[in-house]
């Protein structure tokens, strides 16, 4: 019975913490780990709910159930890679059988935009907008987006992406610790910034022996 209690209290534990996560980053989400001095004037970039982003930098970024919200994604300065698909929902015409989708769903295979990021600079997404499925479907053979900024300049160009990222994700240097360093204050942070580090780059099966060792 405790040990029921226990994973109960994990349980909520855990699902506050994603309900917190997902809320305070509803305004802007941050695609580096810890905080690299660059973070202080981030660029922003803007996808509308047709753009799906993947991954920032190598990154994967978490996807939301609700398809058509438009999320920003906060960017260091400098080059940025970010993989995205587009997807459009078209309601079928007439009755349709028990069990199938009243929807169709046309997306587009992934795609890749790089290019350099100014500190301050808002940017978002242009693309040809189909005015019904059909035409939808015909633009997924050569769809292409392009990232453009708030005055409308146009700095890079999407191409279908081959699965391989070119740039590596920000994130704080680990720290080096002096061999005659003591416990304190600060050697508890750069504790902290290691082991975020150290998740960050580690694999799911890392990840979750690493869970169960951590709650045994």
């Amino acid at each position: 019975m405790c040990q029921v209690s226990r994973l109960f209290k994990l349980a909520a534990l855990l699902a506050s913490v994603v309900l917190v996560g997902c809320a305070s980053s509803a305004a802007r989400i941050n695609t580096w780990e810890g905080n690299p001095q660059e973070a202080t004037n981030p660029a922003v970039l803007t996808a509308p709910g047709e753009i799906q982003v993947m991954s920032v930098n190598g990154q994967s970024l978490t996807t939301y159930l609700i398809d058509d919200l438009t999320l920003d994604y906060g960017l260091l300065p400098g080059e940025n890679e970010v993989v995205f698909t587009y997807k459009t929902i078209w309601a079928k015409a007439g009755v349709v059988d028990n069990g199938e989708s009243k929807v169709h769903t046309v997306e587009s295979e992934p795609q890749v935009a790089r290019f350099e990021a100014e500190a301050g600079q808002a940017y978002t997404f242009s693309y040809d907008e189909p005015a019904n499925r059909r035409e939808a479907e015909a633009l997924m053979d050569e769809f292409s987006a392009d990232i453009v900024t708030a005055e409308g300049d146009t700095v890079a160009r999407s191409s279908k992406w081959d699965g391989k990222s070119q740039v590596a994700p920000a994130r704080t240097p680990i720290p080096v610790s002096s061999a005659g360093s003591s416990g304190g204050a600060s050697a508890g942070g750069d504790t902290l910034e290691q082991l975020k580090a150290i998740w960050a780059d580690a694999t799911e099966e890392e990840k979750r022996s690493f869970l169960r060792w951590a709650f045994e």
